[in-house]
C-alpha cells in the first residue's frame, strides 16, 4: 500500500481546500454563462430585429407607392399644361380646341382621383415610417438591456477568472511542496472522484459526508499512521488523526 507520512496526509486538506474553491468558482462561472435571463432576452432582440426588417421593407414599399403616385400626378399635370398652353394660343380649328376643352377638363377629373392617391400613398408611408421608428427605438431598448447584463456577466466572469488564477498560482506553489508520487496519488484521486482527500472525524467520511461501516472502520483503525486509506464510498484519501476520534 502506497505510504506517506501522517502530516503529509494531512497536508493535502490544504491543497484539497484550494482544489474545492476552484471547483466552486467553475460553478459560479458556468451558472452566470448559463444566466436564464441571457436566452430570453437574446431571443427578445432577435424577433424584434426580425420584426425591424418587415417594417423596413414596408417603408421601402409605401415610399416606391408615393413616388409612383407622385409621378402620376406630375405627368397629367404636365400634360395639362400643355393641353392648356395650345388652348391659349387660340390657333388651329374650332372642333380642334373643342376637344381639347374636354381633354382638359377629362384630365382634371383624372388628375383629382391621382391626387386623392397620392395623398393616401403619402399617408400610408407616414403612419409606415412611424411603425418603423417606434420599432427601431423598441430594438435599441432591448439591445440595451440585453447589453448591460451581458456587461454584467462579463465584469463578474473577469472577477472570477481573476480570483481563479490567484487561486491557481497558490496552488501550484503549494503542490510544489508535496512528493511527486503522493501528489500523483491525490490528483488521480482528485481527476476520478471529484475529490482528493477528506478528513475521517468521528467516523464520518467528510468525501461523502457519511458514516463509515463498523468493517470499514475496524480496517481503516488497523492501518499503519503512515499508510494511505481511501474512502469506500467517495474514493477520497482520507486524512486521520487521532484528534478527529
Amino acid at each position: 500500500m502506497a505510504k506517506a507520512a501522517p502530516g503529509e496526509q494531512l497536508r493535502l486538506l490544504d491543497i484539497q481546500s484550494l482544489d474545492g474553491k476552484l471547483r466552486g468558482l467553475d460553478v459560479q462561472a458556468k451558472a452566470l454563462k448559463e444566466d436564464p435571463r441571457l436566452p430570453d432576452l437574446h431571443g427578445g432582440v432577435t424577433a424584434a430585429k426580425s420584426d425591424q426588417v418587415v417594417l423596413d421593407t414596408a417603408v421601402g414599399d409605401a415610399q416606391r407607392a408615393l413616388t409612383k403616385a407622385e409621378d402620376d400626378v406630375a405627368a397629367v399635370v404636365a400634360r395639362i399644361d400643355r393641353d392648356e398652353a395650345k388652348l391659349n394660343s387660340g390657333t388651329g380649328l374650332s372642333k380642334d380646341l373643342m376637344a381639347l376643352q374636354s381633354e382638359i377638363e377629362s384630365l382634371g377629373r383624372r388628375r383629382s382621383e391621382l391626387e386623392d392617391t397620392q395623398l393616401e400613398a403619402m399617408e400610408a408611408f407616414e403612419e409606415a415610417v412611424a411603425r418603423q421608428e417606434a420599432q427601431r427605438g423598441l430594438v435599441e431598448q432591448m439591445q440595451s438591456v440585453l447589453d448591460e447584463v451581458l456587461d454584467e456577466v462579463r465584469s463578474k466572469l473577469a472577477g472570477l477568472k481573476m480570483e481563479r488564477d490567484a487561486t491557481l498560482a497558490e496552488r501550484a506553489e503549494l503542490a510544489a511542496t508535496f512528493d511527486p508520487a503522493l501528489l500523483a496519488i491525490y490528483d488521480r484521486t482528485l481527476a476520478k472522484y471529484g475529490v482528493g482527500a477528506a478528513r475521517l472525524f468521528h467516523g464520518k467520511s467528510e468525501g461523502s459526508g457519511m458514516e463509515l461501516s463498523a468493517g470499514d472502520l475496524v480496517e481503516i483503525k488497523k492501518a499503519a499512521a503512515d499508510t494511505i486509506v481511501f474512502c469506500p464510498d467517495s474514493g477520497a484519501i482520507l486524512v486521520r488523526s487521532e484528534e478527529w476520534g
